[in-house]
């Protein structure tokens, strides 16, 4: 059991969030690049490194520079095992980033010093709050001319409705940039704009007023870096552990992710602070880390990471005990035993098969179609985790077979990214024709892009003005119920699981459905559990 606890000790998974280009995925990379686990890091939009960014494997990915899925990466720093999810910033991959937030223990948000706080930082934010998951602020791109660092610092307070403290300091920005105080270790990092992709050394001193920081960054510079810390002292509250584990305060540091810059400092930081596996609950208990026997939720699934072979892998999220290779585990919506010989570890963009995990770890099993998002696998006790939703979608289109001899390909095309959550197919009662609802409007050119080159199947799209999807709650048998249907025939279907939903026009709609109807409840997310 004690080897059981040592392991969980030595991990620690989080999720990368942010607006679309403030560098989640430059800062993926970089935190590998510490852990040895990449030799260059590839710079997402450079063209000088041919390479592409590591986290990125779809090929659609590679060609717009921007994360379209959640990828999971790997790797060792400091006896430590972290794992990453990188997520996708684009609002249009919101859920996916949703879904994520519910397998890891802590969070890097990461901020463009010139844009500020962003919208989609806002949502995601929102998101992490309620859920209390403890939250480290990465300040990126101060090579760049941007936003004051006390502005900065005052916008993440409003805007975020965050407790912050900085444990990091820029000193200058932009043209002026010369480096980062760092107040958790009291150590100055020179910026050396040569060593770019190379990590640089840090300046340790004791004390602030030591006379060689004059020589080092200049006069002006020193003394207003002795302001700043003096200010920082007055303002913010001093960094406590247990309020940042709580989600109540949230540390916050500066750097330069593509120039490798104040990452490690942040990496450091978070060995020493983030939590190790945190407890879940589940639909019976609260289930702890330390318990014996195992048990896990299927957060993800992809189709096709490698083209070669048409795989299909499900995430899971080890919440307790050991996962061992070529034992039988309960899939509990199906209340059947299942087996797995080449369960899969993701060590930064290779992936090894595995004989055992321990919470904390995400394991990638082959899948034939068995799984659902919101899975839960077990040695044996019936639970299900709760809290891996389905939202309403806000874009709706027909979905028409392009070439009527690859119907077949379609289909199963259709089916198996439906099975990853990037859409929801919704089939209309009245006349069988298919829907596609999305969170965002381009998920339809992945959705499009993926058949043609995944599964060689060509699709046309028809729009069409819906406002949202209602998953209905009702007596099916009630007189109540049955005037609903009748009335509404035209805008019933049912979605991938044959729950009935209601597709409304507009928000009116919904009111005028509900006012008349009361018995007739109609819902915004559909947890996948109950599928």
């Amino acid at each position: 059991m004690s080897d059981l606890i040592k392991e969980i000790e030595k991990r620690k998974t989080f999720g990368i969030i942010s607006h679309p280009d403030a560098g989640k995925t430059t800062l993926t990379e970089k935190l590998l690049l510490f852990g040895g686990a990449i030799q260059e890091a590839g710079a997402v939009k450079s063209n000088k490194i041919k390479k592409g960014a590591t986290s990125d494997f779809m090929e659609i990915e590679r060609q717009r520079g921007i994360s379209v899925a959640t990828s999971v990466l790997a790797f060792e720093y400091r006896d430590h095992k972290i794992n990453i999810l990188d997520t996708p910033g684009h609002k249009d991959f919101a859920e996916d980033t949703y879904r994520t937030l519910t397998a890891v223990d802590s969070v890097i948000v990461v901020i463009d010093v010139a844009k500020g706080v962003e919208e989609q930082t806002e949502k995601l934010v929102q998101v992490c709050r309620m859920r209390n998951i403890p939250m480290l602020v990465f300040i990126n791109k101060l090579d760049r001319e941007g936003k004051d660092a006390f502005d900065l610092l005052d916008e993440v307070e409003q805007k975020l409705g965050l407790r912050v403290v900085p444990l990091s300091l820029p000193i200058g920005m932009g043209a002026d940039f010369q480096g980062i105080y760092n107040i958790w270790e009291n150590n100055i990092q020179l910026f050396l704009e040569e060593k770019k992709q190379k990590v640089g050394e840090a300046i340790k001193f004791d004390n602030i007023n030591d006379p060689t920081i004059d020589e080092i960054i200049g006069e002006k510079a020193a003394i207003t870096l002795r302001e700043e810390l003096d200010l920082i002292q007055s303002v913010y509250p001093e960094f406590n552990r247990e309020d940042y584990m709580k989600g109540e305060l949230q540390p916050v540091f500066f750097g330069s992710a593509l120039n490798n810059f104040g990452v490690r400092e942040l990496l450091d930081a978070f060995i020493d602070i983030a939590p190790m596996p945190q407890p879940k609950e589940s639909d019976t208990r609260l289930v702890k880390p330390e318990e014996s026997t195992f048990t896990g939720f299927v957060f993800k699934i992809h189709a096709n990471m490698d083209p070669k072979h048409r795989d299909r892998l499900a995430f899971v999220k080890i919440v307790s005990g050991v996962f061992k290779r070529n034992e039988n585990y309960l899939l509990v919506r199906e209340g059947k035993k299942m087996k797995f010989s080449s369960p899969n570890a993701f060590f930064a963009d290779k992936k090894e098969v595995v004989d055992e995990s321990f919470p904390g770890d995400i394991v990638g099993l082959h899948d034939t179609g068995s799984f659902r998002i919101g899975d839960t696998l077990t040695g044996g006790e019936k639970l299900s985790f709760k809290g891996v939703p389905s939202f309403s979608p806000e874009h709706f289109r027909y979905i028409n077979n392009n070439d009527p001899l690859k119907a077949k390909q379609l289909a199963k095309g259709i089916d198996q990214l439906m099975d990853e959550g990037v859409a929801q197919l919704f089939t209309l009662e009245m006349n069988n024709r298919k829907i596609i609802g999305t969170v965002g409007a381009l998920q339809y050119e992945v959705i499009q892009y993926r058949l043609e080159h995944e599964y060689g199947a060509k699709c046309t799209y028809e729009p069409l003005s819906m406002h949202k999807a209602c998953w209905i709650e009702a007596d099916e048998k009630s007189d109540e119920f049955k005037e609903f249907a009748r009335l509404k025939q035209r805008f019933l279907a049912r979605d991938k699981y044959n729950q009935l939903v209601f597709l409304a026009d507009s928000s009116f709609t919904i009111h005028m459905t509900q006012e008349k109807f009361p018995n007739v409840k109609l819902h915004f997310i559909s947890e996948f559990q109950n599928a």
